[in-house]
């Protein structure tokens, strides 16, 4: 599965004052984190991605992702399970005018497919004991 969230920031969203979205997703593992700046932006729109207070994406804490005309794209392993599968993002930007979208897309899985056997299972095949 694939989510999408769009977004368009305005005047008001500056770093004292963030938008915050919620990302909702159903549990299983995230896989693919795609976060596409128009161009424009201009590398003055910023995104965080949190699990409650916790910054999940950029990993470094107080960071953000930002680009121009880019796509920021990466591979994740990143399990969200049901009653927690809420992320939120936040953006804010220092662009004066010439608001742009910004879209956040997540590919998530059901940890069944992508990692089919547990590691007991794993361990017992490489040494075939049970």
């Amino acid at each position: 599965m694939f989510y999408t969230f769009p977004h368009t920031l305005t005047a008001d969203e500056s770093e004292d004052a963030p938008a915050e979205i919620e990302l909702t997703l159903s549990a299983g593992v995230i896989h693919q984190v795609d976060v596409l700046f128009q161009d424009g932006c201009d590398h003055e729109i910023f995104v965080q991605i949190y699990l409650a207070d916790l910054q999940l994406w950029p990993s470094n804490r107080g960071e953000s992702l930002r680009g121009n005309a880019t796509v920021v794209s990466f591979r994740e392993f990143y399990t969200v399970v049901s009653g927690n599968s809420i992320l939120t993002a936040r953006f804010w930007s220092t662009l004066g005018s010439s608001w742009k979208e910004v879209i956040i897309q997540i590919g998530l899985l059901p940890k069944v497919v992508l990692q089919p056997l547990s590691f007991e299972e794993l361990l017992s095949a490489a040494t075939g004991v049970e």
